[in-house]
Parts: structure tokens; sequence; C-alpha cells
């Protein structure tokens, strides 16, 4: 198996925008910082030996598709290509993409995995080593998931208890709702680390519903569909996990 895959590795890496082993979190960071709308790589999957990902910058975010190697063919979407050359063929003419969203993308730009960089560096003028008391094991890495999403929900007001449509995007630990997804400015930034749960809601007279619980209000939340009801509570939740295990290694750095 390995020896089969060695020829497709080395196709692969003769791809200009084939990332190899690039990691999720490094894709999210390299498309949202320096990308731009329709930008998108190829790289290593970390769930299986034959399955790549294709990342994909939308508007505010990046969305992950799987890609499958079957030994004879890839499988990508609804379509199957019998060689890495007629995937690749079907890129180069800018094909739409669009998941349970609903949001559509065009894939435009493919990001180069060698981009040229200036050889200059800063000089050091000042180093002080200060006396604090802290060892290597002080030395905890650490960052905030990228994690993004963004697409079109339902949201029932506050006040009055009619339902709107809104353009929602979660970046770090933000969930942000505009009016359109033309809106440059969020009507409202939700702070998920003040959120206590995130859970489907049967309690409305729609389907596909969710709720998020925060100590001053429940916002109440509708998908399209069933299984993009499923993607945001998944992705929600998970946020919400890794926000209680870095409190919890924050405290556990404290006590020490």
């Amino acid at each position: 198996m390995a020896q089969r895959r060695e020829p497709l590795e080395r196709e692969l890496l003769a791809l200009g925008w084939y990332h190899d082993n690039l990691t999720r979190h490094a894709a999210e960071a390299l498309l949202l910082s320096n990308g731009q709308d329709g930008s998108y790589l190829l790289r290593k999957s970390n769930e299986r030996e034959d399955l790549y990902s294709l990342s994909v910058r939308g508007k505010d975010s990046v969305k992950h598709f799987h890609v499958e190697h079957t030994g004879t063919s890839f499988k990508f979407g609804f379509n199957e290509f019998s060689s890495l050359k007629e995937l690749v063929m079907h890129f180069a003419n800018q094909p739409l993409i669009g998941s349970e969203t609903g949001t559509l993308i065009v894939l435009k730009h493919p990001y180069p995995r060698q981009v040229e960089e200036p050889s200059i560096y800063e000089s050091v003028r000042v180093h002080t080593a200060m006396q604090t008391g802290r060892t290597e094991s002080d030395l905890v890495p650490n960052a905030p998931s990228l994690g993004t999403k963004e697409g079109y929900l339902i949201k029932q007001g506050k006040i009055v208890k009619n339902w709107k449509t809104r353009w929602f995007t979660l970046h770090r630990n933000e969930l942000k709702y505009f009016k359109d997804q033309t809106a440059t400015e969020p009507i409202r930034a939700l702070d998920l680390t003040e959120c206590s749960a995130v859970q489907f809601d049967y309690s409305q007279e729609r389907v596909n519903c969710f709720c998020l619980v925060f100590p001053l209000r429940t916002y109440y939340l509708c998908a399209k569909t069933g299984i993009e009801a499923d993607e945001w509570i998944k992705i929600l939740r998970w946020k919400l996990a890794q926000i209680r295990k870095q409190l919890e290694e924050r405290s556990a750095t404290l006590s020490s």
C-alpha cells in the first residue's frame, strides 16, 4: 500500500497548492490571514490515510471538504475522477462548491505552498533575564482554535418574538450576527466564554432549532435543514469544550 502511494505523493507534491501535512488550524490561519474569498488548498486529512481535505476560504470562514482516494480514482462531492490530472482540470475550471449552509463559493484562487519571503530579521537590542521563579513547566503553549463557520440562520427576536433571517459568523470565541451577508457591522457579537450550553430546542413551532444559553438571555436559532443545525451544534459545543479546557488548564497552572 505504501509503495502504491509513493507515486501519488510525488504527483501531489508537484501541485503548487498541495500542502501535505498542514493541519486544519494552520490551513484556517493561512487562508483567513492571507487568502481571499475563493482561495483554497489541498492537504492530508488526519482522519484516514486515503482521505485528503480541501480547505476553502469563504467570506469570513474556512470550510473543509473531504477528497477520497479509492486507490484508482478520486471522489469529491458527487463527482469521481479517474486520475489526479482529471481532478486538477476540474479545479482549473473554477467550479462552484456549496455545503448545507446553502452558501456557494467559486474556487478561484489556489493558495501556493511556496510563497516568496524576504530574508530580513530584526536585531535584538534589549534582552533582560527576569527572575520570576517560573520554570520550564510553566511554558504551556496555548492559542484559541479558529474553528470558523458562517451561514444564514433564522433568529427569534428578544422582545417581539418574530423570526428574522440573519447572517452568522463564528470566529475564535465570538459568534456574530449581521443583517445579511453584505453587512460589514454586526448587529451583535456573542462572547462564547459566557455561554453555558448549546442544545437542540423543541419548544418552538419550527423545525431544526437549537438554542444558546447565556446568563441574561437564551438565543433561539433555526437552520434550513437538520444536517445544518447539527453542524452548528457540533462546532459550538466543541468551542465550549475548548473554552472550559483552557480555563481548567489556566486554573491548574495558577494553583500549582
